[in-house]
């Protein structure tokens, strides 16, 4: 198991940083999903338009499935694969 306190892992950073916000870390299956919104929005745009979806996705308060569905629903957003 890793130390969530190694902010050199994903999860560690991931805590301390929450922490740090006041926020809770993302689940594994958020931080999947996340990912992946950030793949279809790099591979279907320019690479900053993966940081600023997912800033985006954070701002609506809505589940990050939901968002995820959203993108892979529209032509227009979804990545070619």
């Amino acid at each position: 198991m890793a130390d969530a306190h190694d902010t050199t892992t994903l999860d560690g950073w991931l805590a301390t940083f929450a922490a740090a916000a006041g926020a809770t870390p993302p689940t594994d299956d958020e931080v999947a999903q996340l990912l992946d919104l950030a793949r279809h929005a790099a591979h279907r745009a320019v690479r900053p338009t993966a940081p600023l979806a997912c800033f985006l996705a954070g701002r609506t308060g809505r589940p990050v499935a939901e968002l995820l569905a959203l993108v892979e629903a529209d032509p227009r957003l979804r990545a070619e694969d």
